[in-house]
């Protein structure tokens, strides 16, 4: 763990003081990296952008934010860089990733709500070679908000939506801005969301409402029968 008198501080580290670990690895075109630095070279010479470190020994340090900054200095063949030591958690690399922008943030598709639901897929829709096209949002959108999401285990109930999202690309896709948290599934009997009930047979239903005791007509629909069992 970073020594709390660091932790936040604004240090001026030799270059060959810090790693930069095989996950941080950036795929940035050269031309970006060696333009970049040759400007850094004929100004001052300083990275007023900071690198983000944690602290991994005594004077030692690891990127885990801003490496495209680190490649630069490196290629520039700065002696020292300016660095801001950060917090050595799991949670804080997240953060930092996040708002470095090496990490898309992702959205719990168990509790999502509809707006979250809508904003992550209008982001897959505007990336280079759109994955979801051809997906009606307005669909997908309403059949993944009105699904038994909470308990999946996977994001493969989605291809079984019929909104377009298929399994293949547009399904993994999803993948780049959802995660699950899934609740465990109630046993069959005592099945009350509406959600789950929607999704079962009218003689699954009758079944359901057979194991329970409770009277209905042989004439009743599923909407009502659905209501009936979700009491």
């Amino acid at each position: 763990m970073s020594s709390l008198s660091e932790v936040g501080n604004l240090l001026l580290l030799y270059l060959d003081q810090i790693e930069l670990p095989e996950e941080k690895y950036i795929h940035v075109p050269d031309f970006l990296i060696k333009t970049a630095a040759k400007l850094l070279q004929e100004t001052q010479q300083r990275n007023w952008l900071p690198i983000l470190v944690k602290e991994v020994g005594k004077d030692r340090y690891a990127v885990i934010g801003n490496a495209y900054v680190y490649a630069v200095a490196v290629e520039a063949g700065l002696e020292r860089v300016w660095c801001i030591v950060v917090e050595d958690s799991p949670e804080a690399a997240e953060v930092t990733q996040v708002l470095a922008r090496e990490r898309v943030p992702k959205v719990n598709l168990s509790t999502a709500s509809r707006d979250e639901i809508r904003s992550a897929l209008e982001y897959l829709k505007q990336q280079s070679g759109n994955p979801l096209s051809g997906v009606d949002l307005a669909v997908a959108v309403n059949r993944i908000d009105e699904a038994p999401r909470q308990y999946w285990q996977t994001l493969d109930p989605v291809a079984d939506l019929k909104c377009g999202i298929t399994k293949g690309k547009k399904l993994d896709a999803l993948e780049e801005v959802f995660y699950l948290t899934p609740q465990p599934m109630p046993d069959q009997t005592e099945i009350r969301d509406l959600k789950l009930l929607n999704k079962l047979k009218i003689n699954e239903l009758k079944a359901l409402a057979k194991k329970r005791g409770l009277k209905y007509t042989s004439k009743i629909k599923k909407l009502e029968l659905v209501k009936l069992l979700s009491q």
